[in-house]
């Protein structure tokens, strides 16, 4: 087990990581700000869903949720179909627009990550995305379910 001292330094890496999720957040597109990103990153993954599904792969309460689907319909970007399963819930799925919007996202996000890391080796790289992976589901997997956080 690491010693006490490797743990701290790892709280001061994670809170520096802030600067890297900003210098991403300000690559986005105007008129998506990183809410809206990753509302029309989860639906690109996960495919069609309901708002309580997005709400929940997104940690944050369905009032956040509905703002961030309310702001991606008026840009056209997603669509809200009824649910045949249930007529008074509605399903998101990505528009053609929205599609295009999700591309965009990911290569301003690539070229960012090309150009900072272009002195870091293949293996550093995947070594990186590999213990990162590893992390996400160690907290995926061992943490308690709390509620979801309200913006």
């Amino acid at each position: 087990m690491a010693e006490q001292a490797q743990y701290e330094e790892l709280v001061r890496q994670f809170s520096a990581f802030g600067a890297v999720k900003r210098e991403i957040g300000r690559t986005l597109p105007s008129g998506c700000p990183a809410g809206s990103a990753a509302v029309l990153t989860l639906l690109d993954r996960h495919g069609d869903m309901r708002l309580s599904r997005l709400a929940e792969l997104l940690a944050v309460d369905m009032s956040v949720t509905s703002r961030h689907v309310a702001h991606l319909a008026e840009r056209g970007w997603i669509d809200r179909s009824p649910d045949p399963a249930d007529k008074r819930s509605r399903i998101l799925h990505l528009t053609p627009s929205g599609r295009a919007q999700v591309d965009e996202l990911h290569r301003r996000t690539t070229q960012l990550l090309a150009e900072r890391l272009s002195d870091w080796t293949d293996d550093d790289i995947a070594r990186l995305t590999g213990l990162m992976a590893r992390l996400r589901r160690c907290f995926d997997e061992q943490s308690p379910r709390t509620p979801a956080i309200t913006e």
